[in-house]
């Protein structure tokens, strides 16, 4: 057996290579991800800044802490606050009394000069001070009063101590992402190519059992060549983690995905992870081809028809519909139950999967039908379109890795740009303001005569949620409630938003009590309270920037971040320009939210998981290509001998792969329908504008590459065949 294999492997051996590249490069991605991933996992220490010289540091309260209910007993859950509270006046003079304190420096306080303001309030008090003493005895003087940090825990007083942790959060999203991309990928590239090298190798497997080998024999043949592609290759790609790693840490620090310190370490998990994930992959995409292999009869040896006859197994089949059903499913519940998770990267990244593997699985059924719609004159395209339809099995292994590309591309872009541009619009459609300015601390501006002006802020409100949690809202500040009301256009539910006041709240749908009249018990931004607020208008959630809203003196802390003004012609814009900030029209304002939430660092985070994904493409259909077409010898042949020239050969075989790619593309758009009719749903189901967007150039620009690639893979072997 051992001998049997490496002779076919070496016969082979161009077959091979399209596997073993695609393996090592899925082995290689997964180990570059892993090796990103335990960066994000175990950060390097880095030194305190702002109280280095100080080993005790004293910092006011940044964390609100509640008794919740934990099944029979109780237990407690910890919010960040966005306003930490300033250091006790009274502890401060207990602190200079015994030891040495040292004071901020002016401007260091976290989040100085951010549009979430300073944490020390203008009252001048320090929100954290250095301490020279024993860590013991001022934790025993402090008690519960402040928050006493020693050790690497003092960076908690740093500026923007959280800014690091939110970057690594999201770049571990983005890594997993990626690194389930590849899996998912690789896993469908490798088994197609298995399952369509046994299609080729039918004769060989009738020659086989003709001479008496045995159908467990043929299987085991099949699972031995794998088993030695996936430890090649995996070793291989192994190499190419190592050397790659570096390289996506330098390009996620220079995209701005990563802080400026990030680097990868020499972990030893990631490699195991990796290598034993490839071998895996082989060895099960020969699985179900070695089980087909084993069923080829000794007959098959003397057959010498091209056309495909049962071409979707049954196992296939069902796989095919179970996955295509569930994905309908998940996007369906998703939409009646949660519809805002379909706003989400996780959701609509990694929904559509269920969907694109479903409908390739299925491709076979659709092959047929689709060539025989071509209508092309003259015999060249007659040839193109029946070659195709006869030969289902290597149509449909073109077209499925383009399908999974364009899908991606649509569904990923596509549901990102949708969501992007609905949230500009529904900005624009919330405010009948002519006028807006936004940025960071912006100063008071007063109405000038004939105008109307509203300023509001960022903040947030902490609410108990049943008994079991305590959720963080997002908020919205408000100055002058009475102009917020004639300038906002929310889309209320019930109640009026012109009965806000310092003691009610305008919450969204979201809230669990959120009937017009009913009491919130409230937390602040900086965990001062409970306070009870009584619900003057509630809010339809749209994309998630609905509410809740509250007045200024329910907000401590927080600044103008947004002036929106109406009326008062040129008096009113030199007023807002005097306030800070760059004066917009609305129009021009909603256009900049827009282009923000479409950051080049979003893009990038996308196109590397599209990259992926456009790589194993071109890999899986140059290797089927090269293998399809290396084995139409005689069939070219033929046609030579009937009076075809070299170059109507060259376009039949260039205009098959080109079919099979457009294929593939309709059927990639189909799902990308699917998936952005059902973003539609859920948008309207938030009573959010619905603006849909299909990402053409992108969609266009994967397919072109993938059409390309066919060309040349399947024109090259035929030039070679037809000399």
């Amino acid at each position: 057996m051992l001998t049997v294999v490496l002779s076919g492997l070496r016969a082979r051996w161009a077959s091979f290579v399209g596997g073993f590249v695609a393996l090592a490069l899925g082995v290689g991605l997964l180990a570059t991800m892993g090796l990103g991933l335990s960066a994000t996992f175990d950060p390097p220490e880095r030194s305190p800044q702002r109280f280095a010289s100080s080993p005790v540091v004293v910092q006011g309260q940044d964390r609100l802490t509640l008794d919740v209910r934990r099944g029979p007993g109780t237990g407690s859950v910890t919010h960040r606050l966005d306003r930490p509270q300033p250091v006790d006046r009274e502890l401060l003079r207990e602190l200079r009394a015994r030891w040495t304190v040292t004071l901020p420096k002016p401007g260091s306080e976290p989040g100085a000069g951010s549009e979430s303001g300073s944490a020390s309030p203008a009252s001048g008090r320090p929100d954290a001070v250095g301490v020279d003493a024993p860590a013991a005895e001022v934790r025993a003087l402090v008690g519960d009063r402040a928050r006493v940090l020693t050790g690497g825990e003092r960076r908690q007083a740093d500026p923007g101590p959280e800014r690091d942790a939110d970057a690594l959060v999201g770049l571990n999203a983005l890594l997993g992402t990626s690194g389930g991309v590849t899996a998912f990928v690789s896993v469908f590239v490798v088994a197609s190519t298995f399952a369509f090298a046994v299609a080729l190798r039918r004769r060989e497997f009738g020659l086989l059992r003709t001479a008496g080998a045995t159908p467990g024999q043929i299987r085991r043949l099949l699972l031995a060549e794998a088993t030695a592609l996936g430890v090649l290759a995996s070793g291989a790609g192994c190499a190419l983690g190592a050397l790659g790693a570096p390289l996506l840490a330098r390009t996620l620090v220079d995209g701005g995905l990563a802080p400026e310190w990030f680097t990868v370490g020499e972990p030893v998990w990631p490699f195991h992870v990796a290598f034993w994930t490839g071998l895996t992959v082989a060895v099960a995409g020969a699985v179900a081809a070695s089980r087909r292999a084993g069923r080829i009869g000794p007959t098959a040896a003397l057959r010498e028809s091209d056309v495909d006859a049962g071409a979707l197994p049954l196992g296939r089949a069902l796989l095919g519909t179970g996955l295509l059903l569930s994905g309908l499913g998940l996007l369906a519940w998703t939409c009646v139950t949660d519809p805002s998770a379909l706003l989400k990267r996780k959701t609509y990244t990694t929904h559509p999967m269920l969907l694109i593997t479903g409908v390739a699985l299925l491709s076979p059924l659709f092959v047929r039908p689709m060539a025989r719609l071509l209508r092309l004159r003259g015999a060249v395209g007659t040839l193109v379109r029946e070659n195709s339809a006869a030969s289902v099995r290597r149509t449909a292994a073109v077209a499925a890795p383009v399908l999974v590309t364009v899908a991606l591309a649509g569904t990923l872009f596509g549901s990102a740009t949708s969501i992007t541009r609905t949230k500009g619009v529904e900005a624009r459609d919330q405010t009948a303001a002519e006028y807006v300015v936004a940025g960071a601390n912006l100063r008071p501006v007063a109405a000038p005569p004939g105008s109307v002006v509203s300023a509001t802020g960022a903040t947030s409100v902490f609410v108990r949620d049943g008994a079991e949690a305590v959720v963080r809202y997002g908020a919205r500040a408000v100055d002058a409630p009475a102009a917020f009301a004639e300038l906002a256009r929310l889309p209320l539910v019930a109640g009026d938003l012109r009965d806000l006041d310092d003691r009610s709240i305008v919450v969204n749908e979201e809230f669990e009590r959120r009937r017009v009249g009913e009491s919130v018990e409230v937390w602040r931004a900086d965990g001062s309270g409970p306070v009870r607020l009584r619900v003057v208008a509630v809010l339809a959630p749209g994309t998630g920037d609905n509410g809740p809203y509250v007045t200024r003196a329910n907000a401590p802390g927080s600044a103008p971040d947004r002036i929106e003004a109406r009326g008062g012609g040129a008096a009113t814009v030199r007023a807002l320009e005097a306030g800070g900030g760059t004066v917009r029209t609305a129009d021009g304002w909603a256009d900049a939210e827009h282009r923000a939430g479409d950051s080049p660092q979003k893009r990038l985070g996308m196109l590397l998981v599209l990259g992926i994904a456009l790589v194993y493409t071109v890999i899986g259909l140059a290797n089927t290509l090269l293998m399809a077409t290396s084995v139409r010898g005689g069939e070219l042949s033929s046609l030579r001998l009937a009076g075809a020239t070299r170059a109507q050969i060259l376009r039949v075989v260039t205009g098959e792969a080109t079919l099979a790619v457009a294929i593939g593309t309709v059927l990639g758009l189909a799902v990308t329908a699917l998936v952005l009719g059902t973003l539609g749903v859920g948008l309207a189901a938030l009573s959010a504008p619905v603006a849909l967007a299909l990402p053409w150039a992108t969609v266009g620009a994967a397919a072109g590459v993938c059409a390309t690639v066919a060309v040349a893979a399947s024109a090259l072997p035929a030039w070679r065949l037809t000399r």
